[in-house]
């Protein structure tokens, strides 16, 4: 009979048997273990994870990728992967944290010098970057995000995953692509718990399926023309399409605004009453091109400080 020691080794030894090596990033990236937290659990993304008993590591899926990364003893960004996704993942994990991208640097270029709220942030959160997220991915997941909170909008992909998209490695399963949700009825897609963003979703597949270049369109073009064609999908809005080009298309100049910067601009740059629309506006008025990379700093360090225990 085994004993309940071998057991236990037997177990640990399975849970990373399969999982390659550590190894850096091909383009070495400096990240604080802060920054690594909040880019992945910040609202960018809602497909990563703390590993149990592992401090600091973090697992994620993206596309057909899953991942775990942390920050190594060097203060350098570090990733591995099921062995058999390994290939495929090392390039992909460099595009995803847009490893080719200096956001320190950017967020230099921020008038943090003028405006010390944002002084402020920026000092609260080293090494927070943004996320290369797929476009499409980045709809779907913000299509899921009306009047829910982070954890809910997690659970809500879980579920799409697991029911309606394609496998990728031991029961972990990619989000249903856009020409798959077009099959889908609504009345499927209910079960996931969307609600009444069921509707929103069916309709927006269904017209996307009409446009297959649309991925192209949104990532080519300028900010106000996609940010204006997005608009027009079912379910998105202003806040949403900022997103979608902040997170998934890399268009810094989005300024998304929720409740937390809602809140912020509020007391923090006395723009009391003003609707969303205006605060966006504001937002790449006053922050310029990488408004979006300021945006991140208000709104994690906003949801931080009203969050805490």
């Amino acid at each position: 009979m085994r004993t309940v020691k071998k057991i236990l080794e037997q177990s640990v030894h399975a849970r990373f048997a399969d999982w390659q090596r550590w190894q850096a990033t091909a383009r070495p990236l400096a990240i604080t273990p802060s920054g690594l937290a909040e880019t992945l659990r910040g609202g960018q993304a809602f497909r990563w994870k703390a590993v149990p008993d592992e401090e600091g590591v973090w697992q994620g899926v993206w596309a057909d990728y899953v991942a775990r990364v942390r920050v190594g003893k060097t203060g350098r960004l570090e990733w591995s992967s099921p062995v058999g996704l390994a290939a495929r993942v090392a390039p992909a994990v460099d595009d995803y944290f847009a490893t080719d991208v200096d956001f320190d640097q950017l967020a230099d270029e921020l008038p943090w010098r003028t405006d010390a709220m944002l002084a402020q942030r920026r000092r609260e959160w080293p090494g927070l970057r943004l996320l290369r997220q797929p476009l499409g991915e980045t709809l779907l997941a913000f299509l899921c995000s009306s009047a829910k909170q982070i954890p809910h909008i997690a659970q809500i992909c879980e579920k799409m995953a697991a029911r309606f998209g394609e496998p990728i490695w031991n029961e972990i399963n990619a989000l249903p692509t856009w020409p798959r949700l077009a099959e889908i009825s609504e009345k499927d897609l209910l079960g996931c718990g969307l609600g009444y963003r069921a509707n929103f979703i069916r309709q927006t597949a269904l017209r996307l399926q009409a446009e297959p270049t649309w991925e192209n369109f949104v990532q080519k073009n300028a900010y106000k023309e996609t940010h204006d064609w997005l608009a027009t999908l079912p379910g998105v809005g202003p806040k949403i399409a900022d997103c979608v080009l902040l997170f998934g298309a890399a268009n810094y100049e989005a300024f998304p605004v929720d409740t937390w910067i809602l809140q912020a601009m509020a007391e923090r740059y006395g723009l009391h009453g003003w609707r969303p629309v205006q605060v966006a506006q504001f937002g790449r008025a006053h922050f310029g091109r990488l408004a979006g990379l300021a945006q991140q700093f208000l709104f994690s360090g906003e949801r931080s400080e009203k969050t805490k225990p």
